[in-house]
């Protein structure tokens, strides 16, 4: 079986304002405190595909438009909502207020793995991602309900934040969207 790679023009992809428009999935990604804007773009990039609702950039999360930023993000800056939020434990706490369910993905005691962890329907949930040295702060990870952690079998102990953010929306995005 010969497989023939479909042109742009084929794939049939929503303008920016179809995405805008679109139904999202009930996901809030918290970047907090990251330092490289490749991964800020890449987190973007990843977003806009699996229709996320809202990404905040907290403290020093750099904010569109920043050409590194645009590198990588490739225009779903446009697509995406997002929000600087200066503190990230004070914006935990007020979403909580607001009925979303926070969790973090960090490596931590009692964890639970992301194949384990099952969305509830009809409920918003919101993922912190941590900066690339120091993870998620501790103080948000005791606000949060939880500790998501990616199962890994090699040397290295983590995850580039990026890729961090393509697994758990994917995951996610395909757990809610079951039938």
């Amino acid at each position: 079986m010969k497989h023939r790679k479909l042109k742009n023009k084929e794939l049939q992809r929503k303008s920016v304002e179809e995405v805008r428009q679109a139904f999202k999935t009930p996901l809030i990604l918290i970047l907090d405190n990251i330092r490289s804007l490749n991964n800020i773009g890449s987190v973007f990039r990843s977003s806009d595909a699996f229709l996320i609702q809202k990404i905040y950039l907290c403290g020093i999360t750099a904010q569109p438009p920043l050409k590194d930023i645009h590198k990588t993000a490739l225009g779903s800056t446009d697509s995406v909502a997002w929000e600087h939020v200066e503190n990230t434990l004070e914006l935990v706490e007020k979403i909580k207020q607001d009925g979303v369910e926070v969790w973090s993905i960090e490596q931590a005691e009692k964890s639970i793995f992301l194949n384990d962890f099952q969305p509830k329907k009809n409920q918003v949930h919101a993922f912190v991602l941590g900066n690339e040295i120091k993870g998620v702060d501790q103080e948000v990870i005791n606000a949060s309900k939880g500790v998501i952690e990616i199962p890994q079998e090699g040397a290295k102990h983590s995850l580039n934040i990026a890729v961090t953010a393509g697994v758990v929306s994917w995951d996610y995005y395909q757990k809610i969207n079951q039938t």
